[in-house]
């Protein structure tokens, strides 16, 4: 009783602190962890001495504020940037709690008035609102986070932005993976944590069923199905990327289903909450939660944006004279340029051996040996995908589905063998 009544203030201050990433009251330190290194390139540094003009100023537009995960991502990552760049903090105005509406358009438009030359939105709905006011200030260059529709708009002064995040979630499912085979090797594993063939089951809390998550929520499946096989996975979708009570319904459900591991693509506490307070592991999105959980907490993924954000400033904002590369109608980063990152691992959760697993799958993706959507590792309806359709492509002797290729949102959206989804209306 006692562990319980501590769990539920533990759980209890986490939603009243609302911070993803850090716990209550005490700056960015992180309990400690055993690391991860960032891949170290000069891609990443390249523009760490470009001197900026004094004038400049981005804007960043923000779905929420930094008690969402997602956005504080974004906001810590231009506050990096900016610092590297040596830039005031006159020079970075941040828009928060900006709907996926009209009033986009007008933040935009206001960002735009003040002075500011390059303006960067994070929300998916944003976009079509974003392409408006780019078309009204052709002098201010446009950047958005996960759309798709860039090279279409036929613009010169508008961007779409993601990552190769499914190489990341596939190596954070690889260390879920571990843990299931730990706890089935140390008797953990109960028969309600298994259906009628005696697969495992893990469970995932998704916004919505678009490609993004369904990539992502597909890539993180592999991840733990290539360490540990016998296991099949329910997803169970909120309709919102940051509900923190429907996100802890979500888990709970999925717990009372039996699920022995769940992960997420959410951005509130509510899903690692509910799984800290029953004593599930659990992969978070975004940032550690390993202060607020650290009984449950394995790792995380996230998209590291600094690097993005370096280039946007560079790019528009450098001094004459300076030459930068223009930064491509759809980019998308990767492991090798750190935009593909993982949190440290919990030493008090992990399996044994999974900091050096991760590190030899990790140089495989980065050397193109290891290709997360490999269709030789899953099928779609009993049927393997074929290279009629356009994005799955052979090389080397490998047929995979060639994700964030041709636009950098992410394309992957089929239902593969051994995911079920429990909700489809969002």
């Amino acid at each position: 009783m006692k562990k319980l009544l501590t769990l539920l203030v533990a759980a209890i201050m986490a939603v009243a602190c609302c911070f993803g990433l850090v716990g209550c009251g005490g700056g960015n330190e992180e309990a400690e962890g055993v690391d991860i290194p960032p891949v170290e390139s000069a891609e990443a540094k390249q523009f760490d001495d470009v001197q900026i003009k004094s004038d400049f100023k981005i804007g960043v537009i923000c779905l929420h504020d930094t008690s969402s995960t997602y956005d504080k991502n974004f906001i810590d990552s231009v506050r990096a940037a900016a610092a590297a760049l040596g830039l005031s903090d006159s020079q970075v105005v941040i828009a928060t709690d900006i709907p996926e509406g009209a009033d986009c358009t007008t933040k935009a438009n206001e960002l735009a008035n003040s002075g500011c030359k390059a303006i960067f939105a994070d929300s998916f709905g944003h976009e079509d609102f974003m392409i408006a006011s780019a078309q009204a200030n052709s002098g201010v260059q446009y950047y958005h986070a996960t759309g798709y529709k860039a090279a279409s708009a036929g613009l010169d002064n508008y961007h779409n932005a993601f990552a190769s995040i499914y190489e990341g979630r596939y190596l954070a499912g690889v260390a879920a993976g571990m843990k299931l085979k730990e706890m089935n090797a140390n008797g953990e594993i109960k028969s309600y944590n298994k259906d009628d063939n005696g697969n495992v089951k893990i469970g995932y809390v998704g916004a919505f069923t678009y490609a993004e998550v369904v990539s992502g929520l597909t890539s993180w499946y592999l991840g733990v199905k290539s360490q540990f096989s016998k296991v099949v996975m329910e997803v169970q979708f909120t309709g919102s990327w940051y509900d923190e009570v429907g996100e802890r319904t979500a888990a709970n459900t999925l717990i009372s289903h039996g699920c022995a591991l769940i992960s997420q693509h959410a951005d509130s506490m509510g899903a690692p909450s509910a799984c800290e307070i029953a004593g599930i592991p659990n992969v978070s999105y975004n940032g550690s939660t390993i202060n607020e959980c650290p009984d449950t907490f394995i790792i995380s993924s996230k998209i590291d944006w600094t690097y993005y954000f370096k280039w946007i400033i560079a790019s528009v904002g450098h001094v004459d004279g300076v030459e930068v590369d223009a930064i491509p109608t759809d980019f998308a980063g990767s492991l090798k340029n750190g935009m593909v990152a993982l949190t440290s691992l919990n030493p008090d959760v992990m399996a044994a051996g999974t900091r050096a697993k991760i590190l030899e799958l990790r140089q495989q993706i980065m050397d193109g040996n290891l290709k997360v959507f490999d269709c030789s590792k899953f099928t779609v309806g009993g049927v393997a995908l074929t290279t009629e359709d356009s994005h799955v492509v052979t090389e080397n002797g490998v047929t995979y589905y060639a994700e964030s290729v041709g636009q950098s949102a992410p394309s992957f959206a089929y239902v593969i063998d051994g995911i079920t989804f429990l909700n489809t209306e969002y």
